[in-house]
């Protein structure tokens, strides 16, 4: 193979690096994934679980364990972040609904060996909210009953819910827009048997991009009467809504943490900027439901006016 050029091919939150690497038959992605600090086997292992399922993922050619290399199908750099407008977010969006459909409906949350998203692990990731954001980035310690009232109403809502095998990062920037079977999905590393509500809320409340609220109820009411039609459900649009709001409430706190701990920890800012969008999605979902007015009195009177002096 004769290499004609070798460049950068993202940005990434982890410890993995990616190449877009030209050559004279073509172009390739290597991924970098310093077996010290990344385990690539579960992304080897989701590939063929997500393929099998109907989704467009990169296909591996090579792969090194020991030095943690893998070479990849080139699925070009236009992510759906790049890509969208107001003019054509309802017929990228329709793709992306239809590729998660396959994923929550194709899959056997029973048979995949998915590690499930427990109590365990939903409440680890509210932690990272508690410890990075509030105590280490602004000095705050939430009080004790309110993060456990909080504790208990999001994660037995996200427990309530039918499970599903759930991708764990479904938004724009892991969406890649192809001129034939679109979209490309990627970042599936860390996909889980979890909450059917999750990857809904992930591409529909974009930490990065937002879209107006009768558009968000559109698309979700759409993709709720495709999962009622497919037996996949059976509750009321209510229901559905309740969980829908919950999941992204806990999804977005752990985001929240997330993006201060590589901002204090990794010594990448870059995501603190996503962080009013993101919090702006927190505070609509609070008002909301009396169970969180408790939660909501804290952030409203101890945490966004010092949070606001730091911006």
């Amino acid at each position: 193979m004769q290499i004609l050029h070798i460049e950068p091919a993202s940005s990434d939150a982890s410890f993995r690096r990616y190449f877009r690497v030209k050559h004279a038959d073509g172009c390739h992605v290597v991924m970098d994934a310093p077996p010290d600090k990344e385990n690539i086997a579960p992304f080897i292992r989701n590939a063929v679980l997500l393929q099998k399922a109907g989704l467009h993922v990169p296909a591996i050619y090579q792969q090194n364990l020991e030095l943690g290399f893998l070479l990849l199908e080139d699925l070009g750099s236009q992510s759906f972040l790049d890509a969208l407008t107001p003019e054509n977010a309802d017929s990228l969006y329709r793709t992306a609904l239809d590729s998660l459909f396959k994923l929550q409906g194709d899959i056997d949350p029973s048979l995949c060996g998915l590690p499930v998203y427990d109590q365990a692990l939903l409440s680890r990731e509210l932690v990272i909210f508690y410890e990075w954001f509030l105590e280490k980035r602004l000095s705050i310690v939430i009080p004790t009953a309110t993060r456990q009232a909080l504790d208990d109403c999001l994660i037995g809502a996200a427990l309530q819910q039918p499970q599903v095998c759930v991708h764990r990062d479904y938004h724009s920037r892991n969406l890649m827009v192809l001129a034939a079977d679109s979209p490309g999905v990627i970042d599936f590393q860390d996909a889980v048997v979890g909450p059917i509500t999750y990857d809904l809320v992930s591409l529909l409340r974009d930490c990065y991009i937002r879209w107006p609220l009768q558009q968000v109820i559109d698309w979700l009411e759409q993709y709720y009467q495709q999962l009622l039609a497919a037996r996949m459900l059976n509750c009321d649009f209510r229901q559905f809504k309740r969980w829908f709001d919950l999941m992204g409430l806990q999804r977005h706190l752990k985001a929240i943490g997330i993006f201060s701990r590589l901002h204090l920890r990794d010594d990448k800012p870059g995501y603190l900027g996503d962080i009013p969008r993101t919090m702006g999605y927190v505070g609509e979902v609070c008002r909301h439901y009396p169970e969180l007015a408790e939660f909501n009195g804290f952030l409203e009177s101890q945490v966004l006016p010092i949070y606001r002096t730091r911006l």
